[in-house]
């Protein structure tokens, strides 16, 4: 049975569990060094051994995509199509503008926006085979006009590979963990090297991520899964579905009810129950919901925003839009009783590759902005330089960098 407590307990319930990366890192550090050193060859000896490969590569032939995706059934294909149309929108929305303007006279400022050369999606293939990742990770980087995206899975089920076919994907490989994550930052004669990798993993491609940052862009560490719910009324049954569509996820994964309503509280822990009993997923969401879940009374709905502002939850759910204004930090916001989470998940448009463990309190979400650089540009006339040359050859002195000054006065005759 979920736990019911008060806010008073708020901290120790929502306190994360901390990830053991340092092992992790010290796990995945010779299977980096294995791919840097000897490229190919090590890639396909970590992916016969953690993948299952029964090939000499790791590289899926493009007739193989197309097939899988010829080979999916038509309702399959209709929802692709409509959650694709949809995260492409969304996308689209995302993307920064060139735009200039003059900002003082002889001064015209601006920025151009110029896509990644080559992008790479990690999509996990461990308790559940996700085509879904795979939409909200590739369509964001093909509308920003990136010139390879690359996708890569450990055990791409037929559904993953028909959804690479379906994106004309023009690089997917079989391969997982640390090995994949080295091969996209490095480079081998397979794997083009990336400028950025997106998408989740288990704690050895987050470990993974985390070490090679730098060498590569990423997007963030992930960890597990979580949702916090805030309502003062509502539908039960809705609220517990809710609660395990999360669960479902992974056993370190956490669903959370902040209410006002005492009675609101057990009428979801008894749905949860009810619920559970027919879910074929119970196995995994029973230890979930019993280790890392929980249902807290709060004296106000103020409060409850107040505790998810400090918690900067993956996924916020609230029951209506009176309460965004006080929202600081969330990966994904869901508003009112008929946005479930799922809805995020598959097909109504925002990125589903979210900030966990407190990360909202820096980012927001996967967007399509990720895969753009906005580079900055400055138009000075020499009239406009001489008005300028004042301060900036005052602080240029002021730092003994008196080349930088001379370089302007030797323009403006000074």
């Amino acid at each position: 049975m979920i736990r019911i407590v008060d806010s008073s307990q708020v901290g120790r319930i929502l306190a994360r569990r901390s990830a053991r990366m340092t092992e992790a890192e010290a796990v995945v550090r010779p299977i980096l060094d294995g791919v840097r050193k000897r490229g190919d060859r090590a890639l396909v000896e970590f992916a016969k051994k953690f993948d299952g490969l029964d090939r000499s590569t790791v590289a899926v032939p493009q007739r193989d995509l197309a097939a899988a995706y010829v080979a999916l059934a038509p309702a399959m294909k209709r929802a692709l199509r409509v959650a694709a149309a949809n995260i492409r929108a969304y996308a689209k929305l995302q993307l920064p503008l060139a735009k200039s303007a003059v900002v003082a006279r002889g001064l015209k400022l601006g920025q151009i926006v110029r896509p990644l050369d080559v992008v790479a999606a990690y999509i996990p293939g461990g308790r559940y085979p996700l085509p879904s990742t795979l939409l909200m990770t590739a369509i964001p980087a093909q509308v920003a006009g990136v010139k390879l995206v690359c996708a890569c899975s450990p055990r791409p089920a037929a559904a993953v590979l028909g959804t690479a076919g379906f994106l004309k994907l023009a690089n997917f490989c079989q391969m997982g963990g640390a090995h994949a994550i080295a091969a996209f930052a490095f480079g081998t004669k397979t794997v083009p090297r990336a400028d950025r990798i997106v998408g989740p993993g288990n704690i050895y491609v987050a470990a993974a991520k985390k070490l090679l940052a730098g060498e590569v862009g990423i997007d963030f560490v992930a960890g597990p899964t979580e949702i916090l719910m805030i309502a003062a009324s509502g539908n039960a049954a809705w609220i517990a579905a809710d609660m395990l569509a999360q669960a479902e996820h992974d056993t370190d994964a956490s669903a959370v009810l902040l209410t006002t309503s005492k009675t609101l509280a057990a009428r979801v822990a008894k749905e949860i129950e009810r619920q559970l009993a027919s879910l074929p997923t119970a196995a995994v969401a029973r230890k979930a919901i019993d280790a890392n879940s929980a249902v807290i009374v709060v004296r106000s709905l103020e409060e409850a925003v107040e505790i998810s502002n400090r918690f900067a939850p993956e996924h916020l759910s609230i029951p209506d839009a009176s309460l965004l204004g006080g929202v600081r930090h969330a990966g994904s916001v869901f508003i009112g009783a008929t946005s479930p989470e799922a809805a995020g998940d598959y097909a109504s448009g925002p990125n589903h590759v979210l900030p966990t463990n407190g990360v909202a309190r820096l980012r927001g979400g996967l967007s399509a902005a990720d895969f753009v650089k906005v580079i900055s540009t400055q138009e000075v006339s020499l009239s406009g330089l001489k008005r300028l040359a004042p301060a900036i050859t005052t602080l240029a002195r002021a730092e003994g960098l008196e080349a930088h000054a001379r370089s302007v006065e030797v323009r403006t005759g000074a």
